[in-house]
């Protein structure tokens, strides 16, 4: 399968939220996507097969901060490497930026999420205690730091 990774625009929200509701018990909203979208401090990026969105991921930039706000792909799809294609994405957009580093938050019960950003460089970093409903879990903090001329 070709997989082009662009940036999401507004006509890609209505796929967009079909994997939203498939990965997470607290989904956003199409406001909240249509609000990020338009946010000049966010990027997001969607990995396509033509005009079908796989997957996405979106990051906010303030000041030379990274947060890497969601990241999902269809389950049909997912173990395919696109996750992985969507974080190179975004790093290399952090580093175009001068971004000291990307930081995001996990459920600790994820452990593919958990592992795929470890064999990527990222470091625990914290915890934000009941920071998930539906079940309520703790969210581990992972953070990726770029050294200068990174």
């Amino acid at each position: 399968m070709n997989i082009t990774i662009a940036r999401m625009e507004p006509l890609h929200i209505k796929q967009a939220m079909n994997i939203e509701n498939s990965s997470f018990s607290s989904p956003w909203t199409e406001k909240m996507f249509s609000d990020e979208l338009k946010n000049p401090l966010s990027i997001y990026m969607g990995a396509f097969s033509g005009s079908t969105l796989l997957g996405y991921a979106g990051m906010q930039c303030v000041l030379d901060e990274g947060y890497i706000g969601n990241i999902a792909v269809d389950p049909t799809f997912r173990r395919q490497g696109i996750a992985s294609a969507l974080l190179n994405k975004l790093e290399s957009e952090a580093r175009d930026m001068c971004l000291s580093f990307i930081t995001l938050e996990v459920r600790e019960s994820n452990t593919g999420a958990r592992a795929l950003y470890e064999s990527r460089g990222y470091e625990y970093t914290g915890r934000r205690r009941g920071y998930y409903e539906r079940p309520s879990e703790d969210a581990l903090l992972m953070t990726k730091f770029f050294s200068a001329g990174e």
